[in-house]
């Protein structure tokens, strides 16, 4: 928990906005950094380990102060305090060699191990605690920075940040949020897409996480789904046992990949929770027969991978029946898997909120086969249709919110299209969507009729069989019928298909025409 008051001098919002921009220009000077890519993740582990100091002293003080025994997550001399507080410290080639090497002279002037071979081997007795976490960063970390003078600015700047101050870190989270957006830009053309934030708070805003339950993401990326899931289970406690309850089994995530596993520590740290646990493993390595009823959660909020393909041994996790090389397939059944099942205490099990998309929809094949075991074992009540652009520049497929929980088999599904403000065609990325885009489908969502926007469709109608009784096809991709605007998000396939049979009734229709003229009387 971090405290209330703090003796630190405050920094105000244009201090602290003044020494992130002081700290990226220094490093624009860096000739080993290229572009936001390579600054960003500097700045991040940079902050992260004078964020875990300054949590180390507070921590420290409060053990004395209870006369309790403390033992340091970092020892010396890796403490940012032993070499980072200190404005006239090491720096230079020093620095340089300390922070990469395996083995260096350290600022108490003594040989060992460099920093980050150091802090790459942190791990706790029993596992699951803080060096754990540390450990996991720092092994997917690398300092990219060359001049030790530029990185010596770079330090004595973040050294100006006191993160034991409750408001000082209120402005910091809402700077770094700003940050990993610049981040998402970035990542987009290395084919990381992140979620918006208003499609984020909208979800969360109608599954409603309580306190007491565990929300997941499996894929969690920077971390924004389990950030606002935070801060609204946040907003429900009232006592030491809330906070602990908070603080202890609400937030669970995973990110295999070792950037945005970084980016989503540093952003859950920031704002408040004190140990986030993230798996930074696959979340497909696990055998789906092997996920029993202790996996299993109450909500889980993601906007799963898609476009990527997994390996053989990702594959052989799933059934024969089930595999496929489209990742977002692979995660919609893990995430069926992971839900609580109902009981005593939840009728209707546990739920998800998922954004995937259009081609889930109306793939068929091993996608029909899946999306049937999802209507057949599961209340797929609510599809949210978004609009083109949402994920602009980086791609232009259209996606959908897709709600289900496990309180018996779809009867039937509510669709809802967002629509995009007046006079715009698509969403792009400096014209993005934005939170008041979902206020029409909050009004709606716990007062549903059908309108302009929202229609019905039976679950039965949506799947189809052979005369023997044969999986054919499941197709969600189901288009307004209220509005005469359908025709604006179809799919090209879909076009096509519908063009074709035009076509062919078309040509019937000319057949017919041309057999009563030739049979006609001369």
């Amino acid at each position: 928990m971090h405290p209330k008051k703090s003796a630190a001098p405050q920094t105000t919002a244009q201090q602290l906005g003044a020494i992130i921009k002081s700290a990226r220009n220094t490093m624009r000077k860096d000739k080993g950094l290229n572009g936001d890519l390579d600054r960003l993740p500097m700045l991040t582990w940079i902050m992260f380990l004078k964020f875990l100091d300054d949590m180390e002293l507070m921590r420290e003080t409060n053990a004395a102060l209870a006369g309790t025994p403390f033992r340091p997550d970092i020892a010396p001399p890796y403490r940012w305090r032993d070499w980072g507080a200190d404005p006239a410290g090491i720096t230079g080639e020093d620095l340089i060699a300390f922070v990469n090497n395996d083995e260096a002279m350290r600022p108490n002037g003594s040989r060992g191990s460099g920093l980050f071979y150091y802090l790459r081997g942190l791990r706790s007795a029993e596992g699951a605690d803080r060096r754990d976490v540390i450990g996991t960063v720092f092994r997917g970390m690398q300092n990219r920075m060359t001049d030790g003078y530029l990185l010596r600015e770079v330090i004595n700047l973040i050294n100006r940040i006191h993160f034991t101050a409750t408001a000082e870190m209120h402005i910091l989270s809402r700077l770094y949020e700003t940050l990993l957006r610049e981040m998402r830009d970035a990542a987009g053309d290395s084919g990381e897409f992140y979620t918006p934030r208003p499609a984020v708070r909208f979800m969360v805003q109608v599954m409603d996480p309580r306190l007491g339950e565990t929300v997941f993401d499996p894929a969690c990326g920077t971390g924004g789904f389990l950030v606002e899931a935070f801060s609204h289970l946040q907003a429900q406690c009232h006592s030491v046992a809330d906070e602990k309850t908070l603080q202890t089994s609400s937030i669970r995530g995973g990110e295999a990949k070792s950037l945005p596993y970084l980016l989503a520590q540093m952003n859950l740290l920031l704002h408040g929770l004190d140990h986030p646990r993230i798996d930074p493993g696959n979340s497909l390595r696990i055998p789906l027969r092997d996920i029993t009823d202790k996996d299993r959660v109450d909500l889980i909020l993601t906007n799963v991978p898609f476009g990527g393909e997994e390996d053989k041994g990702i594959l052989g996790n799933f059934p024969k029946d089930r595999q496929t090389a489209e990742t977002a397939l692979l995660f919609l059944q893990l995430i069926m898997r992971r839900i609580k099942r109902p009981g005593a205490d939840n009728d209707r099990g546990g739920r998800a909120g998922v954004i995937v998309p259009n081609g889930t929809l109306f793939g068929d094949g091993i996608s029909a086969r899946i999306k049937e075991d999802l209507l057949k074992h599961y209340n797929l009540h609510t599809i949210v249709r978004l609009p083109e652009g949402v994920f602009a520049p980086y791609t232009d497929i259209p996606s959908n919110l897709l709600f289900f929980d496990r309180s018996g088999p779809t009867s039937g599904i509510w669709y809802y299209q967002i629509q995009l403000p007046e006079g715009r065609r698509k969403y792009t990325k400096t014209k993005p969507m934005e939170d008041a885009d979902f206020a029409d489908c909050l009004a709606w969502w716990n007062d549903r009729q059908e309108g302009a926007n929202a229609w019905r469709a039976k679950a039965a109608d949506l799947i189809k069989y052979d005369a023997q009784g044969r999986l054919l096809a499941v197709n969600l991709d189901i288009k307004n019928p209220n509005s005469l605007e359908a025709l604006e998000h179809r799919e090209p396939a879909s076009l096509l298909n519908d063009m074709m049979e035009k076509e062919h009734s078309l040509l019937h229709i000319l057949s017919e025409i041309k057999k009563i003229i030739d049979e006609a009387p001369a």
